[in-house]
């Protein structure tokens, strides 16, 4: 489920991105989510060993597949956040 939270906030930013600015490094965002998304499909496809592929629970600290998604979204969200920050005080 991860794999599907990640994807929709990559797709989201990249449609996105011809909307906004480029004030907004959306580019950035998008490449970012763009990377996570491949990462965690490949990382699916080597570990899948047969059963479901896209996975609704966890055996990890966070059970939920869509909270674990959203919270892998959080740092890259972040990271973006202080980018646009430094971008910004760099202007001034």
């Amino acid at each position: 489920m991860w794999l599907v939270t990640t994807s929709i906030a990559a797709v989201s930013a990249t449609l996105t991105k011809f909307v906004l600015p480029k004030d907004y490094k959306l580019d950035f965002l998008a490449s970012m989510l763009w990377g996570a998304a491949v990462m965690i499909l490949i990382d699916h496809i080597l570990g899948y060993g047969g059963g479901e592929f896209l996975e609704k629970t966890t055996d990890g600290m966070i059970k939920n597949g869509a909270v674990l998604g959203i919270a892998m979204l959080v740092p890259v969200f972040i990271i973006w956040g202080i980018s646009l920050l430094i971008s910004n005080l760099k202007r001034r």
